[in-house]
């Protein structure tokens, strides 16, 4: 969904901004426990950015390196993006990430390493739609991913 949300809008807005080519794409979210967090998606096999991460966030690299997710402290990002607050992801949702699998057995997979790796599986890998095969998770702090074969 989220590559889908950019892709359409760099459909309608990018080509009247002609000059306008985003390099890089960043997403930003908050989170309780940077060390649990780092922990969480080095078990998924994310690829850290070790240059970008401190004792304020942690970042790792999604879909080679021109997509990259930063995990801040909530009180950092807050502070640094007043008077914006977050809210709180195990309730609400700002954005659900969807990860494209290659097959059904790679969504399986996926489902048993995001469950030892401490994550949540919010709807269990199911057949859906016309073709599509998938399941949704939260990590540690609530954060919502889709993963899904079509």
């Amino acid at each position: 969904m989220a590559v889908f949300i950019i892709m359409k809008l760099s459909t309608f807005i990018l080509p009247k901004i002609s000059n306008m080519k985003p390099k890089m794409i960043w997403a930003n979210l908050a989170v309780a426990d940077l060390e649990r967090t780092q922990k969480f998606y080095t078990e998924l096999g994310f690829k850290p950015n070790n240059p970008h991460s401190s004792n304020e966030l942690v970042s790792f690299f999604m879909a080679g390196n021109e997509f990259i997710i930063h995990f801040f402290l909530k009180n950092i990002i807050e502070r640094n993006l007043k008077p914006m607050k977050f809210g709180d992801p195990q309730s609400s949702n700002e954005i659900i990430f969807t990860l494209s699998a290659e097959n059904k057995e790679q969504v399986d997979e996926w489902a048993q390493e995001v469950k030892k790796a401490g994550g949540t599986i919010v709807s269990e890998p199911e057949s859906f739609g016309e073709n599509y095969y998938g399941f949704v998770f939260a990590d540690p702090d609530g954060h919502k991913f889709n993963v899904f074969f079509m």
